[in-house]
């Protein structure tokens, strides 16, 4: 399927977030996608339907009988989409496509769809954490139903807690991932890969700690590609802000501690690990139990000790199975991640450069450099999804030597 070939069906309901509808649309249409809009009476009263025909030069899908472009309007347009993006999906659409009920343009156009649809609820935290609305979406998940999850934060209504709309660029990656995913080759089907990623926290106190810059962001775009490939990702994860992908695991910790021992549990039931985390090297010694008061407990100093090397104890256990690592440097890339290579006993280290703004922490693009026994592969600057294939790509090429 070409980007000029990929059809998006916007179905923006009735949620204060339906601004947010007219975002997505636009960051699908700079992706090379083509995007036409159905809407909901109430989704109108937030946003009129002038704002979405002006966007994509064709009229708003709102009523079965009226519509100029066609007789059959949810018929035809869920014949045209190649995927259905619905936004914010509110609990009472999630209801109906639960139910199967057809009461207007869009559940019926939704009712009609046979391409893969992408839900993106926003509402209340007490609607999205209603019983009726989590069966809801378990039931359409069951169906194959894609999510992109709600977040937490203040809510109009004065709120706080799960149920914000998820960002709007996660909402358009996950749209062109699901565009992608018929297409993609499933090179990875039962292939078991565990993904370490994010940073940890290592405590001082109960509320200070020791941590690094890194966003988890190349962890997640790894995990995410794997699974689209057709593995089943165990995804352990330091504290990020980041949303778990698609069908993976995701296994939260906070400390290196916690990570290594989720990390050594998972291990055994794997194929493969890749591990993308910045993991602590140190970790205080002592962390008190109660705040430390500036007043009368100076922090002068704190003693350290080494946390556990996580990537060095898989690659010991590894026997047939592959175990890659990363290398983020800030002088002498090549040469520390080649000693890295050997001194771990890896079979592939991902080296990068963090001093490089396109490859440093929390960038959206990396240049990788790919350090294996047989030589040293540089990539350009790519963005992270491609670089996650780079990455899988040589995996695959390792398990299939081993094979």
């Amino acid at each position: 399927m070409s980007s000029e070939s990929r059809h998006v069906l916007l179905a923006v309901c009735g949620g204060i977030a339906a601004y947010k509808a007219c975002e997505v649309l636009r960051g699908l249409q700079k992706a090379g996608c083509e995007v036409r809009v159905t809407m909901t009476a109430d989704a109108e009263r937030f946003v009129g339907t002038a704002t979405f025909e002006g966007l994509t030069r064709h009229a708003v899908a709102d009523d079965l009988y009226d519509y100029p472009e066609t007789a059959i309007p949810h018929i035809d347009l869920a014949e045209w989409a190649d995927l259905v993006v619905v936004v914010p999906a509110t609990a009472n659409v999630m209801a109906k496509m639960a139910a199967g009920l057809a009461d207007d343009c869009l559940s019926t156009t939704l009712l009609a769809a046979a391409c893969p649809v992408l839900v993106a609820p926003g509402m209340n935290v007490h609607m999205w954490q209603n019983a009726a609305t989590q069966a809801n979406l378990k039931t359409l998940r069951a169906r194959g139903v894609g999510f992109v999850l709600p977040v937490e934060g203040r809510l109009a209504c004065g709120d706080v807690g799960a149920g914000k709309l998820a960002d709007v660029e996660d909402i358009v990656s996950a749209a062109l991932a699901a565009l992608d995913a018929p297409r993609a080759e499933k090179d990875l089907q039962l292939t078991r890969i565990l993904v370490t990623a994010g940073p940890t926290h290592e405590a001082i106190d109960p509320v200070r700690y020791i941590a690094n810059a890194s966003t988890g962001k190349m962890g997640y775009a790894i995990a995410a590609a794997a699974a689209r490939r057709g593995a089943q990702v165990t995804l352990v994860s330091g504290p990020t802000a980041l949303q778990v992908p698609e069908g993976v695991v995701r296994m939260d910790v906070t400390s290196a501690q916690e990570m290594y021992e989720a990390a050594m549990a998972a291990f055994p039931g794997c194929d493969a690990a890749i591990c993308t985390a910045a993991v602590a090297d140190y970790t205080p010694a002592a962390p008190a139990d109660h705040k430390l008061k500036k007043a009368h407990e100076h922090l002068n100093s704190i003693e350290l000790v080494e946390t556990r090397d996580i990537l060095a104890s898989l690659c010991s256990q590894k026997g047939e199975r592959v175990v890659v690592g990363f290398a983020a440097e800030t002088n002498d890339l090549l040469a520390n991640a080649q000693a890295k290579l050997v001194r771990k006993g890896a079979d592939l280290i991902v080296a990068n450069d963090v001093s490089r703004r396109d490859s440093t922490f929390g960038a959206d693009t990396s240049r990788i450099a790919l350090v294996s026994p047989v030589g040293v592969t540089q990539r350009e600057t790519r963005p992270l999804p491609e670089v996650a294939d780079d990455v899988l790509d040589a995996t695959r090429d390792l398990l299939r030597g081993r094979a």
